[in-house]
This record gives C-alpha cells, structure tokens and sequence, in this order.
C-alpha cells in the first residue's frame, strides 16, 4: 500500500512523535509498503493514513476522512489525547477517534480513559526498542540515574532533581537529564536547578548514540511523568537492562504492571527521593526492580511490534 503517515514533529526533531513515526516507517517499508512522513496531509492519494496525535493532526485527518471515506485510517492517541485534549478540545480529538477506522494505544490501559464507544477501535502495540550494543558498566564513582526527555511541564522533569536534593551527604548518586527545554521557561528552570544542585547535571539534546551510551553508563532510569501515553523511554531502558523508577500513572502501569515495586505517587518528591535511597543502598532492591524488567523485556522487542503492524494490516485489508 501507499501510506501516508503523519507526524506532529519536524524531521529534524528529537520528540518521541517523531522517534515513533521513523520507526513506524521503517517496520512499514519492511513489510513492503511505500511510506511517506509528513507534517501534514496535503490531499495526494494514499491507501492508508496513520496519523500520530489525534488533536495535533486533526486537520489531516479530517483533510483524508473527508477525501477518502471509504479508505483506512488509523489515528495513534498519544498521551496528551488520552489525558488532556479529549477534555480542554473535544470537537476535534474525539472526531478524530470517530473518524478512526483504527486506534492504535501504546500501553494497555487506554480503554478505562477514553469513552467506551471507542474501545472496540483500540489496537494495542507497544513501541520497541534495540537492546544495548556494548556492555553496559555502570559508573562507580558515582550511582548515575538518568532522565531522559525533553523539559515539559507533562514530564514533571524536574522532579528527580528535586528529590536528589534531599539526599543524605553521603549519597554517591546523580541525575543525569538528557533532553531539550521545550521552552525559554523550562531552559531557565533547568539552569537554575544545575547551579544550586550539585547533584544535577543538564546534558541538553543529544544523539541517540549519547542516549544509548549514557543507558550502559547508568544505575537506574526515572519517568517522573504526570501523563504519558506509553512512553519510548521505558522501552529503551527495558532493552538497555535498566531499571526504571516511575511515577504511577496509568502510562507507565500500563507497561510495566500494577505489581511492579518501583512506583511512587506523581509529584511526591518525597516519595522519589525514598526510592532513589533505596536504590541506591539496598542491591535487594535493585535485584528487584531488575528482574521484573526482565520479565517485561518480551514485549517491546523489535519483532513484536513488526507483527503487530504485519497482523493489523492484514486484518485491514
């Protein structure tokens, strides 16, 4: 087929859309498909549309609903559809869903948060990740923990370098933020922080490659988001062996289980910096958060979502 898919994020941009919509495409041109990414629709024929953010893209998708009723259209819900646009701009997200043949959620919780109506277009399939290429060798110097992301008030980045703070003296760890500053506000904050926080270090927006290496160098990963839609970040630090500290929202319980021992409530700084010391003292701990990534691990692997792809595709035809 010739698929149209369209993403929010520019090519040059480092965003987790963008991220989702090459990978996408990659998996879709290995399943033979022509593939076209693009900002927006611009009405020129297409078999299929896929479009990543249901408000963000709205116009797009209206553009190709309109044009083309009668061809598929599949519409990923990111989290920011799922936990704020379907309430503060319901005319266009919940029509985008209407206008959905399909809709694709990135972790397995997204029926109990968008109206029922819907629950039957839901396709699930988690986004994956490549596993490291080199060892991974922690620092022992330091307990490294990493955030990775860009600066926004929807990742509550800044979190773990408040809980850092309050560490005691003889703490060794450190939080290593690799991400840009969505904006003026976020880049002054982190500036700030990196100046009174000895234990805060800003590495700013990097290559992947800088990511990756920065995975094996670390002890642990922190997603202290206040709504994720199923973030790429717990995908790669599952691949990467590493084991993640999560605020418990619906995003991250919806891919690493209601059961896992590494959750603390959004927000508390307190709660997080209990958590850090504790990963950080106690190896049981650790040895614990590590073994149900482990057990996790089978589904972001890279075949799994091609077949997820190869299965929906077919089931469309």
């Amino acid at each position: 087929m010739k698929i149209c898919l369209v993403t929010p994020a520019g090519k040059q941009s480092r965003a987790g859309n963008r991220t989702t919509a090459d990978r996408w495409a990659k998996i879709l041109k290995g399943l033979g498909h022509r593939v076209s990414v693009v900002k927006e629709y611009d009405g020129s024929n297409a078999d299929l549309m896929i479009a990543i953010h249901a408000w963000r893209s709205y116009n797009s998708i209206r553009i190709f609903s309109n044009k083309f009723p009668e061809r598929p259209l599949i519409v990923l819900l990111a989290g920011t559809d799922i936990y704020r646009f379907q309430h503060t701009h319901p005319e266009e997200t919940i029509d985008s869903m209407e206008r959905a043949t399909v809709l694709i959620s990135l972790h397995n919780l997204v029926h109990q948060a968008i109206p029922k109506k819907f629950s039957g277009k839901l396709n699930l399939i988690y986004q994956s990740a490549l596993p490291l290429i080199k060892q991974k060798t922690p620092t022992k110097r330091y307990f490294d923990v990493c955030v990775v992301g860009h600066l926004r008030d929807e990742k509550d980045s800044l979190r773990a370098a408040y809980a850092a703070r309050k560490l005691p003296l003889k703490s060794r760890l450190r939080i290593i933020h690799l991400g840009k500053a969505h904006n003026q506000r976020w880049s002054r904050f982190a500036r700030e922080e990196e100046l009174k926080n000895p234990r805060f270090k800003w590495r700013k927006e990097v290559a992947s490659w800088k990511v990756r290496d920065q995975y094996s160098k670390s002890h642990a990963l922190v997603i202290s988001s206040v709504m994720e839609g199923g973030a790429n970040v717990v995908s790669e630090a599952l691949a990467a062996e590493l084991p993640v500290i999560a605020s418990k929202i619906d995003g991250n319980v919806g891919l690493l289980g209601a059961d896992y021992a590494g959750y603390y409530p959004a927000r508390d700084t307190k709660a997080l910096t209990h958590l850090l010391l504790k990963a950080e003292t106690d190896p049981s701990f650790l040895a614990i958060l590590e073994s149900q990534c482990r057990a996790k691990r089978i589904l972001f692997y890279p075949e799994r979502e091609r077949d997820g792809w190869k299965t929906l595709l077919a089931n469309l035809e």
